[in-house]
């Protein structure tokens, strides 16, 4: 800002400065009204928002619970059937164990007995005399051809097929291939195993077909 000095003799008197007066009459801050309507349309709408908003939480909350229960079903659903399930399969485990422990048993019996005849047979070759006469029997009036045996039971079968009153002679082959204790009958009408594994493999059949009518 800048100044002036005035000599002393051009010093004239100063006009008062006369600020303006406010009437007395008027009303201050005539936009008060159109504020607090403002305000009120504004918690209203704050109203309304917290509104909408509690209800589509409460509508969330009701579609997840819906949502979760259906699935619960669903799972409860599925353990209960494999729950049947297991039921059913224990139901027949028992018979079935049984079954099975009983075919285990006609295969550890035939086992045993595979190996005590198949010893005795080797230690005593007059084991083998019942089975010889045995299918001689089963052959009676039939003419025997040839019968194949182990080389060692040939003096055995031999004595036997001589013994039969007004038989006539048989051819008697003795084959290393055979195991010890096989007999091989060859007739006009066909040929008769009588060897110790084939009687044995018919007695677990027969006790097997058994076990599966029970």
């Amino acid at each position: 800002m800048s100044s002036r000095i005035y000599p002393r003799d051009d010093c004239q008197p100063a006009e008062p400065l006369v600020w303006p007066q406010l009437d007395s009459h008027l009303p201050l801050n005539t936009g008060a009204g159109t504020e607090a309507e403002a305000q009120g349309r504004r918690d209203q709408l704050q109203r309304e928002v917290e509104r909408r908003i509690q209800e589509a939480r409460a509508a969330g909350v009701q579609e997840g619970t819906a949502s979760a229960k259906a699935a619960a079903a669903a799972e409860i659903k599925a353990l209960q059937t494999k729950l049947a399930e297991a039921i059913a399969s224990l139901a027949e485990f028992r018979p079935r164990l049984r079954r099975q422990a009983e075919a285990d048993l006609v295969k550890l019996s035939l086992a045993i007995a595979r190996r005590i005849l198949h010893r005795e047979l080797a230690v005593d070759p007059e084991a083998m005399r019942g089975l010889i006469q045995a299918a001689l029997e089963k052959l009676q009036g039939q003419e025997i051809c040839r019968v194949r045996i182990h080389p060692s039971q040939e003096a055995l079968v031999r004595s036997v097929l001589q013994g039969r009153p007004n038989a006539s002679p048989v051819q008697l082959q003795p084959d290393s291939s055979l195991d010890r204790g096989a007999a091989i009958f060859e007739s006009a009408r066909g040929n008769l195993d009588a060897s110790v594994e084939t009687q044995l493999r018919e007695i677990e059949q027969g006790l097997t077909d058994r076990l599966e009518r029970a």
